[in-house]
């Protein structure tokens, strides 16, 4: 069996290290918030690009912080709107609540399966302050576009980049943290990140970050994330406990060097499903022209859909291979969330009944990947 994800053999190179830097964290004797969150911080800041790195206990948090965080600023309200796509996993949308604000769903472009620009507009009220971009399964979003409506009505520009680790915006050959600033910087960058084990960049747990040129903000989360403290046992804030690992810090600073190295495997195995796979059951991701250095898209995940995703995936399955669906179920449907089962999205109701994730990951290989294109165009 090809295993969609093999995290045990992602891993294993690493392992050695992993003890080493475990050594030095017993030895140092500091295990919250030490020298390796602050070599992670400042490193991580560096790779993309950003002036401010603060690391948080999973990338929820990093979400949740960035909103509490301009609510602290007097830049968000509880009652706020916040602009977001509705075919994203539900955590975004969860996000937002936990920080008493109010998602309003917005279809995505069926081709990218990111938030469609054209459709932002018809969506703002008064009552709407920020716009949530989330660059799904590792491809950014159109921030061009959606920073112009930002500016253009005063919005907060908020990026979810859980999956998006590294993307880079060809145009200005910038890291995905820094691509959408504005000329004029009208816009502070600020990202939320997960290092959640699967993601293109994982720890051996739960880690998040956000990013951010903004230092007020910086300031605000550093001091949310420790029970909204300065200094200690002195409150400034009512803060919450996410602080990222020590431990788990260690191991991202260990990973963190080889980033890139495993992004271009994940896009060399890309670009042979898009060119190798043909069968006209399945459809592929679509990647515009100047898409195919595929610079913005580091294939956190490789999706294609079908119209029958159940058959597919169970002769997939008999063939040796796994897959996983993300997701099938749409947030507006979800049992959680039944303030909003009354809304229609075909679009997104059309994505999440016939999305089927491939196996693409950094320890995949070739001859995997071509017997992985066999079965698919003998379907």
């Amino acid at each position: 069996m090809i295993p969609f994800l093999d995290l045990k053999k992602i891993n294993r190179p690493y392992e050695t290290a992993f003890q080493e830097k475990l050594k030095v964290v017993l030895v140092n004797g500091w295990y919250i918030l030490g020298n390796e969150v602050k070599e992670f911080e400042t490193s991580f800041a560096k790779y993309c690009g950003t002036q401010y790195c603060i690391g948080t206990g999973n990338g929820f948090d990093a979400l949740v912080l960035i909103f509490k965080g301009y609510v602290q600023l007097g830049k968000l309200q509880k009652g706020d709107e916040v602009i977001v796509p509705a075919n994203i996993y539900i955590a975004s949308i969860l996000a937002i609540l936990e920080a008493d604000l109010v998602p309003v769903l917005v279809e995505p472009k069926l081709e990218t399966y990111n938030l469609n620009p054209k459709l932002i507009q018809e969506k703002i009220t008064s009552k709407t302050k920020a716009i949530l971009a989330v660059h799904l399964y590792g491809r950014l979003a159109e921030m061009d576009a959606i920073n112009k409506i930002g500016i253009a009505n005063n919005l907060l520009v908020i990026e979810d980049a859980a999956q998006a680790h590294g993307a880079i915006l060809e145009v200005e050959s910038k890291k995905s943290n820094i691509e959408n600033l504005d000329t004029q910087n009208i816009i502070p960058k600020t990202q939320a990140y997960s290092f959640y084990p699967s993601k293109n960049l994982g720890c051996l747990g739960d880690g998040g970050a956000v990013t951010t040129n903004d230092l007020e903000l910086a300031k605000t989360i550093q001091s949310l994330r420790n029970y909204g403290s300065k200094t200690k046992y002195y409150n400034d804030h009512i803060g919450v406990n996410s602080r990222l690992d020590e431990v788990q810090a260690a191991f991202l600073n260990v990973k963190l060097p080889f980033l890139d190295a495993d992004n271009e495997h994940r896009k060399a195995i890309a670009k042979r499903y898009l060119n190798e796979i043909k069968n006209e059951k399945i459809i592929l991701p679509t990647v515009s022209i100047d898409e195919k250095k595929q610079s913005n898209h580091v294939f956190h995940l490789f999706v294609i859909r079908t119209q029958n995703r159940i058959a597919l995936q169970a002769y997939l399955h008999q063939n040796g291979i796994q897959t996983v669906v993300h997701y099938p179920v749409p947030p507006h449907n979800q049992k959680a969330l039944s303030f909003l089962n009354h809304l229609s999205f075909p679009i997104t109701q059309k994505i999440h009944d016939e999305v089927l994730s491939l196996p693409i990951s950094p320890v995949l290989t070739m001859d995997e990947v071509s017997y992985i294109v066999s079965v698919l165009n003998k379907y």
